[in-house]
């Protein structure tokens, strides 16, 4: 013999919940703000791609020298990059230094966000330390990688500190595979007590940070 089964009603208060729109906004006060946005507040869209309301600042008109000087530091970190040099490349990094690489374009901070990247100077020398160790298992097969630079614009420049974006593109040869990554770096420079430019924060925006892959990333990109 069958029963009818009555599904017991949440009653007319969950109904009028239901109806309600029920809007959450979050308020951060410039103090409290972390993460890139405490390097650079607007170092990040604030809204997802396409929805329009970020524009891309224009390059600055700056002397040749500034600008070649901008694109040397960046085609340089790429060159440590590909040769291994890595404690070299690191060096190019101010002792505030970060690498962060987010998960979403749409990030604005990694402290309580998921991110793929998100080292300090310290953080790097352990990773560092990580991958040269004779017992390295990503570094025993034949690993390579190259990458190519471009677009380097400078958003904004004063005697001590610089924004720049660029774009760039990193093969990686492992055994006979050949896996591709492409995206915008996005760069906040200071200079150091001798003038030289540093890298305050480097951030790095996947193209295809969503695809899937066969085995994780074991170093900057």
């Amino acid at each position: 013999m069958s029963k009818d089964v009555t599904i017991p009603s949440a009653g007319p208060d969950f109904e009028n919940l239901l109806g309600q729109e029920v809007v959450i906004e979050a308020t951060q006060a410039e103090d409290t703000r972390t993460g890139a946005q405490r390097i650079e507040p607007d170092h990040s869209p604030r809204t997802r791609p396409g929805e329009g309301a970020h524009v891309l600042a224009p390059a600055l008109k700056v002397g040749h020298e500034l600008q070649q000087e901008v694109e040397q530091l960046l085609y340089r970190q790429a060159e440590l990059l590909d040769a291994k040099q890595w404690q070299a490349w690191m060096d190019l990094f101010d002792v505030q230094g970060v690498y962060w690489m987010p998960v979403q374009p749409e990030q604005t901070e990694w402290q309580g966000s998921p991110s793929i990247f998100a080292e300090d100077k310290l953080m790097m020398e352990i990773r560092m330390g990580r991958v040269k160790h004779p017992n390295a298992w990503s570094q025993a097969p034949m690993w390579e990688t190259n990458h190519l630079v471009s677009h380097v614009a400078i958003e904004a420049a004063d005697n001590q500190t610089m924004q720049v974006r660029s774009r760039f593109h990193m093969m990686e040869l492992r055994r006979d595979s050949v896996r591709h990554f492409g995206g915008s770096y996005r760069h906040s420079l200071v200079r150091d007590a001798s003038g030289a430019l540093r890298i305050r924060l480097q951030r790095v925006d996947l193209f295809n940070g969503q695809a899937p892959f066969d085995y994780v990333l074991q170093i900057w990109v």
